[in-house]
């Protein structure tokens, strides 16, 4: 088995469409962890998120997002949690080593590490991917996959 060096790693998101952007989120997460809680966001939480698009409900996201893990043969390193709030339980649980990000929500990682500051936690390590890019050189996302504009892939669909 590969030395990973985190034995408890986090990672979050509510995984709508799930992408090659998330994919890539999620595949970096059990490279660096051996064990990895992934914080899928609740319906509940998306509604208060004001998403500028409709999102799938947490079971359709949870459906997808274990069947990433099986054909990744993942799942008995995962553990899916529901969460409420934008840092789950890596705001409370010492057990966290680590947590992975891509560039544009490390900023919320940086937030919940003054959170864990003031609980009296260790900080998190932060694993920072950078962005996966589709065919026109932007942002592979799913308010961009809702609107027709690229596939779950990055390839554009609009000429």
């Amino acid at each position: 088995m590969p030395n990973r060096p985190f034995k408890l790693v986090g990672v979050a998101g509510t995984f709508d469409m799930l992408h090659k952007g998330h994919k890539a989120l999620l595949r970096k997460a059990f490279e660096v962890g051996e064990h990895v809680v992934i914080g899928l966001t609740t319906d509940e939480f998306v509604a208060r998120m004001k998403k500028p698009h409709e999102v799938a409900p947490y079971k359709e996201r949870l459906a997808e997002l274990m069947s990433f893990l099986m054909e990744e043969r993942l799942l008995h390193r995962a553990e899916v949690v529901a969460i409420n709030d934008p840092y789950g339980p890596a705001a409370w649980d010492g057990g966290f080593e680590a947590i992975v990000v891509s560039e544009e929500t490390a900023p919320r990682a940086r937030e919940l590490n003054a959170i864990r500051a003031r609980e009296g936690l260790k900080p998190l390590e932060l694993v920072v991917i950078p962005m996966v890019l589709a065919e026109d050189g932007k942002p592979i996302s799913t308010t961009r996959i809702r609107a027709g504009e690229i596939d779950r892939e990055g390839r554009l669909l609009k000429r």
